[in-house]
């Protein structure tokens, strides 16, 4: 099978195109659901190149598609930033107090619509390309509330992709694997009681401090006794909050924290877990726990042919040797669209060539290589030609 001619580099003009609305989205930024300047951009551009998007789906998102009859491969691209106060010295540093694109969501946004200028200049010769511009992919439930408006019907895609600008991976590598690729998330929260009393007096309470204190590190039984050691488990408690004074101990603890796998097997026996573990621990010492759990995301796990289309186009545009294996802990809502059909999320280096120096996502001095930009856009074209030539021939 002989693939499509690889796609052309970015002209100046484009490169400046996707330069000028990345700029301008990351001065902009709006949190989940707030993203109506962000999508106004998006249909401003898309229709001064004569298309018709589909605007205000699940409230603030935007779809549309280009090219003739036939299957349908999509494309996504997130659109919301974070509550993180900017931190950096771009000349075009966030204008929004206390808000900032802290994850790159800008430039996946822009470009997405660098490969709709390029789609619309060239369209498929076959099939059609569904561009998928999502809100609230920071945990607010912003693909399931996209599935749920339909944008996977209509009919459905062969397939989809997405890609991650990554800070911490060099610029010209791209990042993907088979199967499990990125964590779930699930966001834990447990509310300890006893019978608070003077601190002088221990014995005349049930003191929740200390049970607490024996229930964060039992927790990592979790990991060490109740998990297959080959299948991840990480379990962090990163809020911790008792008492008001020094000399009183409190009737009661809260702490919230996070839990992240691969295995969708652990994933799914998480719940069980917490149920043996937190009684078992606490009543021990005459307190009680109340345990919420929150699944914001399910592991995200890449399908073989989706992910073999990426592999080889990353190669043949970068060289093989460019192209690694990648997996991480970090949860993205992609995940919700593999669960309905075949796709591929990937990584995109955009860490120039001290990645390691370069601060993670969601840090206030966040910054992007604007070098990797042009790549990304041609990766996700490649993708979407690919596998319309595959489905086609």
């Amino acid at each position: 099978m002989v693939m499509n001619p690889l796609v052309a580099p970015l002209s100046p003009e484009e490169c400046d195109a996707l330069l000028t609305m990345r700029r301008d989205l990351h001065q902009h930024p709006e949190l989940s659901w707030q993203e109506v300047r962000t999508s106004a951009r998006v249909v401003e551009e898309l229709k001064a190149l004569g298309l018709e998007p589909q605007t205000n789906v699940a409230k603030t998102g935007v779809v549309v598609e280009i090219g003739d009859e036939g299957p349908v491969v999509a494309l996504r691209g997130d659109m919301d930033a974070l509550p993180v106060h900017e931190q950096t010295d771009l000349p075009f540093a966030s204008q929004t107090e206390g808000v900032m694109h802290a994850c790159g969501h800008d430039a996946h946004t822009s470009s997405l619509v660098a490969v709709a200028r390029r789609l619309v200049a060239s369209p498929p010769s076959h099939g059609r390309v569904r561009l998928i511009f999502q809100p609230a992919e920071e945990g607010a439930g912003g693909a399931k509330a996209m599935v749920a408006a339909g944008v996977l019907e209509g009919p459905k895609p062969i397939a989809i992709y997405g890609l991650h600008y990554w800070s911490k991976m060099p610029t010209g590598q791209v990042g993907v694997i088979d199967g499990p690729m990125m964590g779930s998330v699930d966001r834990l929260k447990i509310r300890v009681t006893g019978r608070g009393g003077h601190a002088a007096a221990p014995h005349n309470t049930a003191d929740p401090l200390v049970a607490a204190c024996y229930l964060v590190t039992t927790l990592q039984t979790m990991v060490s006794r109740r998990n297959n050691p080959l299948a991840p488990v990480v379990v962090s408690i990163g809020s911790f909050h008792a008492g008001s004074t020094f000399n009183v101990i409190p009737n009661e603890v809260e702490m919230e924290g996070t839990i992240r796998t691969l295995d969708q097997d652990a994933w799914e026996a998480v719940p069980g877990w917490l149920d043996e573990i937190v009684p078992a621990t606490l009543a021990g010492m005459g307190c009680q726990g109340e345990v919420t759990l929150d699944r914001v995301e399910r592991p995200l796990v890449n399908h073989t042919e989706p992910t073999q289309i990426v592999q080889h186009v990353a190669g043949q545009l970068l060289g093989d040797d460019n192209v690694k294996e990648f997996q991480t802990l970090a949860g993205e809502d992609f995940s919700v669209f593999l669960d309905n059909i075949p796709g591929c999320f990937f990584f995109v280096g955009a860490g120039g060539q001290k990645s390691d120096e370069a601060a993670p996502h969601h840090s206030p001095h966040f910054l992007l290589d604007e070098d990797a930009f042009p790549m990304g856009v041609r990766l996700l074209e490649a993708c979407a030609r690919e596998a319309l030539q595959r489905a086609t021939s």
